[in-house]
């Protein structure tokens, strides 16, 4: 929840979380275990009881709030408290408007993840056109932000800025592949990367979009080009090496998928299990290319030993769909091997898991 004020040396001095932001340690927690129902107790309790003091202290809960309606699926809830701000440009929402409480501060104290989340609802509520025109905007701004800190060589503010305008691409890029429209993503992406962004994983999901379109050749060259780029030693920091290894493995294994050859795919798969055993991908593919090798047994047993062994990692919505799907292939009664897969994810997954993907 940083605001998009640069990093405070200020900051220093605070013992805990806590004395940034009120509980906010608590509501860290909460977001990590996925606990989203209990934020929203928690902020309403704030606020009932005025329990925050200081205006960033409300936008900060105000934040927690919006992105757990979010999580919980409450779309119009979470936009209409976002539009409880008004203009996220107000002087409202600026440390010098309050000298007394923020001495020496200046710039906005809206955490950036507010203005992510008022480009991303209008899509959730199904208004596209309006969402991606909020997210152009907010391209802009972080782009503006990336200018201004450079040209007060702020480099760890500029390196912030920097990953959020990646960030915000990769979303704009996200939205244009779920709409099928290839070309845009492929300009997007060429854009970035022509600008000197050294991102292994920009540059594969090039390959996987040129894979989209059927530029099986394209596909290899961005592949090769990452797989160069982990043989010289060249990355952007975003990947530790075992992160890197795999990901060359997993685009080699995406080449032998599209070419049907499952025996060369589970080979790669089965090499990055070993170096990261909570390698979901790897994990999910492999089942995927077990079940086209029509051992379906061996495929079940390996999401099932995934899900067991690696819950808080491995539960997400496309393991639970492919496991089910196996198990409709498998069983006659595959129903109520479902219902008891459905009611161990009712007692292990966060919040915001949805369990409709166990199609019972």
């Amino acid at each position: 929840m940083e605001p998009d004020s640069a990093p405070d040396p200020l900051r220093n001095q605070f013992a805990s979380l806590n004395d940034l932001t009120y509980e906010l340690a608590s509501l860290q927690d909460l977001a990590t275990r996925g606990s989203w129902r209990s934020i929203l107790d928690k902020v309403a309790r704030a606020r009932s009881l005025n329990l925050l003091s200081k205006p960033h202290d409300h936008l900060t809960y105000l934040a927690y709030n919006v992105l757990a309606l979010s999580k919980l699926r409450r779309f119009p809830e979470a936009s209409s408290e976002l539009n409880s701000l008004h203009d996220f440009n107000s002087h409202l929402y600026r440390y010098e408007n309050y000298p007394d409480v923020y001495p020496n501060r200046s710039g906005s104290m809206l955490p950036f993840i507010l203005r992510f989340l008022h480009a991303q609802i209008p899509i959730k509520i199904g208004n596209r056109l309006e969402g991606l025109d909020r997210f152009y905007s907010l391209l802009d701004f972080t782009r503006q932000r990336i200018k201004e800190k450079e040209s007060k060589n702020l480099d760890v503010s500029v390196s912030l800025w920097r990953k959020r305008e990646v960030f915000v691409m990769n979303c704009i890029i996200g939205h244009h592949l779920g709409a099928k429209e290839f070309i845009v993503c492929l300009d997007l992406i060429s854009d970035l990367i022509r600008r000197d962004y050294l991102d292994p994983l920009l540059v594969s999901k090039l390959g996987y979009i040129r894979m989209q379109i059927g530029d099986v050749e394209g596909a290899k060259g961005s592949f090769n080009r990452v797989e160069t780029m982990l043989n010289e030693g060249k990355s952007n920091g975003s990947l530790s090496e075992v992160e890197f290894k795999n990901l060359v493995s997993r685009n080699k294994a995406l080449v032998y998928l599209v070419g049907k050859d499952y025996v060369s795919a589970v080979r790669e798969y089965d090499a990055c299990i070993e170096r990261d055993l909570t390698d979901v991908i790897a994990l999910n593919n492999k089942a995927l290319c077990l079940m086209y090798l029509r051992d379906l047994s061996d495929s079940i047993k390996l999401l099932e030993n995934a899900l067991e062994r690696l819950p808080t990692v491995a539960l997400n919505e496309t393991v639970v769909i492919n496991l089910c799907s196996m198990y409709e292939l498998a069983y006659v009664n595959h129903s109520e091997i479902k219902k008891t897969l459905s009611n161990w994810i009712a007692r292990v997954a966060p919040d915001d898991f949805d369990l409709s993907c166990t199609r019972i």
